[in-house]
């Protein structure tokens, strides 16, 4: 697998679409660190890791609908592995006005970009969501 962040976002995405509850992912940290900042946004339920059968580490995420309909209406990847995008502190994204959020891949770990500009920090910006 060449991309695992748009991996697990093409799954969110996808099982949104079939209205399910819930979806696994394989494990990673990052893919954890991406979830932790989409659950404190309010994006998601939560997740949790388990392993599958095999033994194989794997993260079920809990999705979030209001009223039938998903949270989570737009689930865009940035930074991809043929070209990264990195940006710095004053150039981190404002997405819909404010209104939803850019995940970035900074020094001090995975945030959200309100959390990057108050911590003076840019990085690689992972995604987007609305």
């Amino acid at each position: 697998m060449n991309d695992p962040i748009g991996d697990m976002l093409t799954r969110i995405r996808n099982a949104q679409l079939r209205g399910k509850s819930t979806v696994t992912t394989p494990a990673s940290k990052l893919r954890a660190r991406v979830l932790d900042v989409l659950a404190d946004e309010g994006y998601i339920r939560g997740y949790e890791m388990s392993s599958d059968r095999m033994g194989h580490p794997t993260i079920e995420i809990s999705l979030k609908y209001y009223e039938g309909v998903p949270v989570i209406r737009e689930l865009k990847r940035i930074s991809k592995p043929g070209r990264r995008v990195y940006l710095g502190v004053d150039n981190v994204p404002s997405v819909r006005q404010g209104l939803g959020v850019a995940i970035v891949s900074t020094s001090k770990g995975v945030m959200s970009d309100a959390s990057a500009r108050s911590a003076n920090v840019g990085g690689e910006v992972l995604c987007t969501v609305f």
